[in-house]
């Protein structure tokens, strides 16, 4: 398994990057957790070689207190040569800490100058567009418009390379029809694997699969039976098997998990030095 990868066919990137989501607070909701925690954690995650950075402006704890934005740019600007700081666009905050998609193009660029500003940057490495909410994607509604709004930007130079989250084939397929796709983030982790026909899409492409939730998120349990063997045989956690695991079960998968911790940040990045092997592999089908 090779631990690099070619985002958009020119910007080298380790296949085991950071989440920022839980940078803000412990979860998507919540109260603020500490600046300099989330400083420290960046920093950190420099100092191991992470080199893919995930992050959003709507990244905030529910008072607004606490940016992940804020946080990477005051941690780690002026940024290191090779960092790729992704972010995402479509959602935003309501006045009760939840999200809204937004469906008008036309939002599109305040959004994409908000990530600008927050991040203190003058072109954004990496920009997905977010559609829809956590589950199931919305099959059928068009992404048209608003990828184009994005690809002008991109034409602007004020971004380098698109991607699409929480879409099905079809988005994808009409996304690639309009500008180059290099990206995709969807809800998956081993334990859940109904996205495949997108994956598959992917890995013919050469587009990268980017999990959100590589780790469960909290929502299942990724600690199985099996799973906890392996982690025996090789002297290593369940979490860092998951992501192990994960990393392996296609050459265009890259993982991001996120967390506020010093301490889990090296115990995740440590999976990247973690092989499988085939009879590892067999055990955790």
């Amino acid at each position: 398994m090779s631990n690099d990868f070619r985002l958009g066919g020119d910007l080298p990137i380790g296949r085991l990057g950071f989440g920022a989501m839980r940078l803000p607070t412990n979860s998507f909701h919540g109260p603020a957790r500490d600046p300099e925690t989330g400083r420290a954690v960046l920093r950190r995650a420099v100092e191991l070689g992470i080199d893919h950075i995930d992050t959003a402006a709507f990244y905030t704890s529910d008072d607004g207190s606490v940016r992940a934005n804020d946080l990477i740019r005051e941690a780690l600007h002026p940024y290191p040569d090779g960092l790729v700081i992704a972010t995402k666009v479509g959602p935003l905050r309501t006045p009760d800490g939840g999200l809204e998609a937004t469906t008008d193009p036309g939002a599109l660029r305040a959004l994409v100058e908000e990530n600008l500003a927050g991040l203190g940057v003058d072109r954004l490495d990496l920009v997905y567009l977010r559609i829809g909410g956590i589950e199931p994607p919305p099959h059928g509604e068009s992404v048209a418009a608003r990828f184009e709004a994005l690809a002008a930007l991109r034409e602007e130079g004020l971004i380098r390379h698109l991607g699409l989250s929480h879409v099905d084939a079809g988005h994808l397929a009409e996304a690639r029809a309009i500008a180059p796709v290099a990206a995709v983030q969807n809800h998956f982790h081993p334990d859940r694997r109904d996205d495949t026909e997108v994956l598959a899409r992917c890995e013919e492409a050469g587009i990268a699969y980017v999990p959100y939730f590589p780790l469960g998120g909290g929502l299942a349990d990724i600690g199985g039976g099996r799973v906890a063997e392996v982690a025996d045989r090789h002297g290593a956690t369940v979490p860092q098997i998951a992501l192990a695991r994960l990393l392996a079960s296609s050459p265009v998968t890259l993982a991001i998990p996120g967390t506020g911790s010093v301490a889990h940040l090296e115990e995740n990045t440590a999976a990247g030095s973690i092989v499988l092997t085939a009879e590892d592999l067999a055990d955790l089908r």
